[in-house]
């Protein structure tokens, strides 16, 4: 009987705890599953109140899809995001990497007061910064074009990065450092051969930042971009599939649902390191 109420016990919480798993992954992956299934709905389906909204009252349309591609500049619009994205990520490594190294490096009071001033920077509202960002890029003749954008938005990135690099320069002793420069190695050789390496999951940690915040950057991109052809997807898609009070839902989500899913597979594949990367970047 004991044995017997041991074995029931153990399937009873095996059970709970893949029912809470099955719950929080239904829970996750319903947005995709609704931006799907309202992707490939006729229009008549969507605006029906009477018919069930999650499933397929009337047969699938390639219409949304049609209307996105055939009617607006999507492609050209998911290019300069990534154009912005990937110049905005190396922007931020060449400042944020050898700054965090540089602040770890300097030991003492000043070393401290440094990194606090580097992260209370981050603090600042981009909001306020608008003014003096608007007058620069009219200054050096960038309006309407993507090289504004990459400019402006490693003032948001660099700080909270260089903060975070900090931390995982300290986590790197300084024992290894300086065996390295022993056995031949300069101090820049010493750093980019052994403390680069062992900081890998600090600097992921700060391409996956930086990429997605020049990815869903919007009052920015909305203010500098005025022709289409510049827009990236933040900016493109509201614009031109939500038309005064009608809102192209079909389009939209597919639109939504083309540029979130490779994001989200790229933090799935990279999660173990991404959470680590704040861990160590927060704590050290």
């Amino acid at each position: 009987m004991r044995s017997a109420a041991i074995t029931y016990r153990r399937w009873a919480a095996r059970g709970a705890h893949f029912g809470l798993l099955a719950a929080f992954v239904a829970f996750c992956a319903f947005p995709f599953y609704w931006m799907l299934i309202t992707t490939f709905k006729d229009v008549h389906d969507l605006i029906n109140t009477a018919n069930n909204p999650f499933l397929f009252n009337l047969p699938p349309t390639m219409e949304n899809l049609r209307i996105l591609f055939g009617e607006t500049r999507y492609l050209r619009w998911v290019l300069n995001t990534l154009v912005v994205a990937v110049g905005v990520v190396l922007i931020t490594l060449l400042l944020a990497v050898p700054a965090g190294y540089s602040l770890a490096r300097l030991s003492g009071r000043w070393g401290r007061q440094w990194a606090i001033g580097i992260f209370l920077t981050y603090l600042i509202p981009p909001t306020i910064l608008f003014i003096p960002f608007s007058r620069i890029i009219g200054a050096l003749g960038l309006q309407d074009s993507l090289w504004s954008l990459v400019l402006v938005y490693p003032s948001f990135t660099v700080p909270f990065c260089s903060w975070l690099m900090m931390g995982f320069f300290k986590a790197v002793p300084r024992d290894i450092e300086e065996a390295a420069m022993m056995d031949g190695l300069s101090r820049f050789g010493a750093f980019l051969k052994v403390v680069v390496p062992l900081s890998s999951s600090g600097i992921l940690t700060v391409v996956i930042f930086s990429a997605t915040l020049a990815m869903q950057e919007f009052v920015y991109a909305l203010t500098f971009i005025t022709s289409s052809s510049q827009y990236t997807v933040s900016v493109g898609v509201p614009t031109f599939l939500v038309r005064g009070d009608v809102y192209f839902w079909g389009s939209l989500m597919g639109a939504c649902l083309i540029v979130s899913v490779p994001v989200a597979a790229l933090y799935n594949s990279f999660l173990d390191r991404f959470v680590a990367g704040f861990t160590v970047g927060a704590i050290k």
